[in-house]
């Protein structure tokens, strides 16, 4: 399968600079799968695709200020993207300019410093900081991580996380949970729909490009997921009560097609801590997503591609085509796209 077959072309006018002026005034595009139909509706509209006994899942990761600018033994300026830690002030990063982050280079950060370890694929370099424990170089300098293609700086950056963000550790949002209020929650709590929060820190293999030609040859980069056992639980009790799982971002469905196992008694998630790689495209065989809200993504990118394969690439890419024609805002502050 080509990777050029989820390409598209998008006026640069529809990529959103900045959020919706209240999170849950964007508009909401909804894809009936099995007909193919759309509807043109506003966020709150949602209520109205809910079932009473719909068990919605969201992602309560929080996204830390992971970009922090540094000095070199030669005065230049060094720019870590910090990605996960992977041991006691041991991180991988991506850095710019990367020619600069050779193995054994120090990089001054004030109180604290980095040493680059290693030189990693993609980019990548293993560095450990002295002191170990940075949080507070994250408070004092660090930057959130927008997309490269928002272009103008984030006045509120609360608003590049989700009302119910709670666990630190993610680098990009879950940013189809940006349009919710606590509000809009407790209403859709109040008609009968029930609300659960997993972890995903959303990192590289959220946002990495794909730089192959066949979709089969990309590797997704693992993101650290946690999923409680009460969470479990419910969930596995909700699906053995035939009630339909509504996942809230791609990052939720990939932790819950992670962790999703069939019993007797029918498919159940099991609880973990850990890491996730794995990669959804056309001819996944799904487990326990039954309807997926989302953001309009990237061209080429893994997340067209995943909700192509639940959709249904033709289906996806006429929908993406009527939200450009009816000047939908794109990308991570932009409008909604329902599939049910």
């Amino acid at each position: 399968m080509l990777v050029s077959e989820f390409d598209y072309e998008l006026p640069k006018e529809l990529i959103a600079q900045h959020p919706a002026a209240e999170r849950d005034k964007s508009r909401l595009l909804v894809l009936e799968r099995k007909t193919g139909k759309l509807h043109d509706r506003l966020f709150p509209d949602i209520r109205h695709w809910l079932k009473p006994d719909d068990l919605l899942v969201v992602n309560n990761t929080r996204v830390i200020p992971a970009r922090v600018y540094g000095r070199l033994p030669t005065g230049g300026k060094l720019e870590f993207l910090l990605l996960r830690c992977i041991g006691t002030g041991v991180w991988e990063a991506l850095s710019r300019p990367a020619r600069k982050a050779k193995p054994g280079v120090v990089v001054d950060f004030g109180h604290y410093k980095a040493r680059v370890l290693e030189r990693k694929p993609d980019g990548m370099r293993k560095v450990e900081f002295e002191p170990p424990d940075i949080e507070g170089l994250l408070c004092e300098q660090g930057e959130l991580a927008l997309p490269p293609y928002i272009r103008e700086k984030c006045e509120e950056p609360e608003r590049y996380q989700t009302v119910f963000a709670e666990i630190d550790g993610a680098v990009a949002a879950p940013t189809a949970g940006l349009h919710f209020t606590p509000e809009l929650l407790e209403s859709l709590k109040a008609e009968g729909t029930e609300i659960e929060c997993v972890t995903l820190h959303a990192g590289l293999g959220t946002f990495r490009p794909v730089k192959v030609e066949t979709v089969e040859e990309h590797t997704m980069y693992p993101e650290e997921f946690e999923l409680t056992p009460e969470v479990a639980g419910r969930i596995s009790n909700a699906l053995a009560q035939g009630k339909r799982l509504v996942c809230v971002g791609t990052t939720t469905v990939r932790l819950l097609e992670t962790r999703a196992v069939q019993s007797v008694n029918g498919w159940q998630v099991n609880p973990g801590k850990g890491e996730t790689d794995l990669y959804i495209y056309p001819g996944y065989e799904w487990r326990v997503t039954g309807g997926l809200l989302t953001n309009f993504h990237l061209p080429k990118s893994t997340l067209l591609m995943l909700v192509s394969a639940f959709a249904g690439r033709e289906c996806i890419m006429a929908a993406y085509h009527h939200a450009i024609e009816k000047q939908y805002r794109f990308y991570s502050f932009g409008d909604a796209m329902l599939i049910v």
